[in-house]
């Protein structure tokens, strides 16, 4: 039988190495064809390295924890081989361990990597995410609720009474701490809002729009539209088109910086910024010009399913000629978002909230968001950033617009 190297994938350019997160398998497992045999974590996304024949692994060249480069050998597989069967009295023990291993193959990358480290049971935690999945915080929570839970002690013989302590002697408590390593995504992350901070000449301005025209229009064809799409009809549409048109008219807000050049981009690829338990990242829909609300509102809820499941590509995230961010979603009512280099400019959504305004001489209640430009000062003018803006709002506030491209 012939042995086959398992070896890094092929990185692209702007990934120079990876981290090796965890074996899916162990020296003597069979393994099957694409089934994947170990999780890489680059700082952008988490790869899977699939079996490239069916047989048994055999050797495990690189550790969990080890930096990796594109084309290395992580193990080798036996072609053809069969694992040998396991003792009988061990049968039960080995079905749990399936089950086990089963229940774990369905945890995001992150999630999957803390239950092994502990070695939990995914079935003895309770999940709080979608579908009833298994978060990180679910998994710290169970963690927590663990270590709390009281512990018999064994009986002992009668003990002196302690002396009374000292009137100045701290409460009993626990005062811990925990260090951990970043990320590589939060290394990242922190490495280019530093770069951002310290590179452009950042610059935000505000300004605020109705949205009680998008919420009747939502209200009257949420329905029909989610008939015919298959996807709720959600504000994200709304504001990557008005961004989009907004775009077209102010071109440097979609160009970016290059040394003493400044680069035009001719097509719009926005940026839609996605929370995850590893960190915010930034999925782009390309051409989103070309493309229909139907067709942004299932893209933005696949990206963010996908992000948070750790099966984003590289190619998804990569490139964007402009981003937005929406913090409204965790309650933030204002905020100064950062550039995401080497992008010129960032839009930030706020949380929904109903004001009194003044409409033709008269105080009314309107569902209001505040938003935000940041932008790099160096290539866009104060007066560009806040047109930029109102074209922004125009759009919202009459959404016939966005039809009629005016």
């Amino acid at each position: 039988m012939s042995t086959i190297e398992v070896r890094v994938p092929q990185l692209p350019e702007s990934v120079a190495d990876a981290t090796l997160v965890a074996w899916r398998k162990q020296p003597g497992d069979a393994v099957n064809r694409d089934e994947n045999l170990v999780d890489l974590e680059t700082d952008k996304v988490v790869l899977e390295v699939p079996a490239p024949v069916s047989g048994v692994l055999r050797e495990v060249r690189v550790q969990n924890g080890t930096t990796v480069t594109g084309g290395q050998i992580l193990g080798v597989i036996e072609e053809g081989a069969v694992a040998l069967a396991a003792p009988a009295q061990g049968a039960t023990s080995s079905a749990a361990a399936g089950e086990v291993k089963k229940e774990s193959d369905k945890l995001a990358p992150s999630v999957r990597r803390l239950v092994e480290e502990h070695k939990l049971a995914p079935a003895d935690i309770a999940g709080s995410g979608r579908d009833g999945r298994i978060t990180k915080g679910d998994v710290l929570t169970h963690l927590a609720d663990k270590s709390a839970a009281p512990v018999a002690a064994p009986a002992l013989a009668p003990a002196a009474k302690p002396a009374a302590a000292p009137a100045s002697a701290l409460p009993a408590g626990e005062r811990g701490e925990r260090r951990v390593p970043m990320t590589r995504l939060r290394a990242r992350i922190a490495e280019r809002l530093l770069q951002a901070q310290s590179t452009a000449a950042m610059l935000t301005t505000f300004n605020e729009v109705d949205l009680k025209a998008i919420n009747e229009l939502r209200a009257r064809y949420k329905d029909k539209f989610e008939k015919e799409h298959g996807a709720r009809l959600g504000f994200m549409s709304f504001f990557v088109k008005a961004c989009v048109e907004a775009l077209k008219r102010f071109p440097a807000v979609n160009a970016s910086v290059d040394g003493n050049d400044i680069v035009y981009h001719e097509f719009y690829d926005v940026g839609v910024a996605v929370s995850t338990e590893r960190g915010l990242i930034v999925p782009v829909l390309r051409n989103a010009d070309q493309m229909g609300f139907g067709e942004i509102e299932k893209s933005v809820v696949g990206y963010a399913t996908r992000a948070r499941e750790g099966q984003l590509t590289l190619e998804e995230l990569t490139g964007g000629t402009f981003t937005i961010t929406n913090g409204g979603v965790f309650g933030s009512l204002l905020s100064t978002p950062i550039l995401n280099l080497p992008q010129s400019a960032i839009l930030g959504m706020h949380k929904i909230q109903e004001r009194p305004v003044v409409v033709d001489g008269q105080i009314i209640v309107r569902p209001m968001m505040y938003l935000a430009l940041s932008y790099d000062h160096r290539l866009i003018d104060g007066k560009e950033a806040v047109q930029f803006l109102v074209s922004v709002k125009e759009s919202l506030e009459d959404p016939s617009r966005l039809l009629l491209q005016i």
